[in-house]
């Protein structure tokens, strides 16, 4: 344990758990296997992190469950740890917010400033970059990317990678755009978010093959780093695909 930690009532702490300085337990939490909590964060009532994953394959391997700092994790959120089929470690960044019944299965990997809604769901393996965000009782399947600010509105099913910047919403998602009130409020240039836009059109346009549209973007918008970031993310091998606006029918 760290410095100035605070353990509320009925919390029930493993031999191998680490507590950061000022990690604060509420009451009722359950912390158990290779769990690393990091400085600063703070665990609301009858969370359970670090307990065996949900996955039929898991056979006791000594993986890892690390939190960064700064993290408010609340009522009834999981946390599960890695698997040998996933690098044995499931790892959430920092300044997180983690709202009631959060699930994060085995092998996720999350950046910084994330953010679940209620009930929101990840299945084993799903990266999540920095300040993406998503919302209530949606669900994410095994291996999915979800790129850097993107948003994932409520009640959304997502089976297919979902771009930096993107937006994403239905029973089985589909893009709807930019995340464009995100980016206005971590301050991106006006200029840089016409860009943004203007790529986006294009990547998704009628003409031409994705990889033909993916190259030409690269090409028009070489000096912006935002847009480079998405054909980054696009030019990646995927085993779920890219998640595609509801008229793309192009390849």
């Amino acid at each position: 344990m760290g410095e100035g930690v605070e353990i509320g009532p009925y919390c029930v702490i493993g031999p191998d758990v680490v507590l950061g300085d000022r990690v604060h337990l509420i009451s009722h939490v359950v912390i158990d296997g290779r769990t690393t909590i990091g400085d600063d964060s703070i665990v609301y009532p009858f969370a359970s992190l670090g307990q065996a994953p949900q996955d039929l394959k898991y056979r006791g391997e000594p993986s890892t469950l690390e939190v960064g700092a700064r993290n408010r994790i609340r009522e009834q959120v999981t946390m599960n740890p890695g698997t040998e089929g996933g690098g044995m470690v499931t790892k959430i960044g920092n300044d997180g917010l983690f709202m009631v019944g959060a699930h994060i299965a085995h092998d996720c990997i999350l950046g910084d400033h994330i953010i679940m809604a209620n009930n929101a769901t990840l299945a084993g393996h799903v990266t999540l970059g920095d300040f993406a965000f998503v919302g209530g009782i949606s669900a994410v399947h095994q291996f999915v990317r979800i790129g850097a600010h993107a948003w994932v509105g409520g009640m959304t099913g997502v089976e297919r990678d979902v771009i930096p910047f993107g937006q994403v919403m239905g029973d089985r998602a589909r893009l709807t755009g930019l995340n464009l009130v995100g980016l206005e409020r971590r301050g991106f240039p006006r200029e840089e978010i016409q860009s943004m836009r203007t790529a986006y059109r294009m990547l998704f346009g009628p003409d031409g093959t994705l990889a033909e549209r993916v190259d030409e973007v690269a090409r028009v918008f070489a000096s912006s780093p935002q847009v480079i970031e998405i054909v980054e993310f696009v030019r990646v091998k995927s085993s779920r695909g890219l998640c595609q606006p509801a008229a793309y029918s192009g390849q």
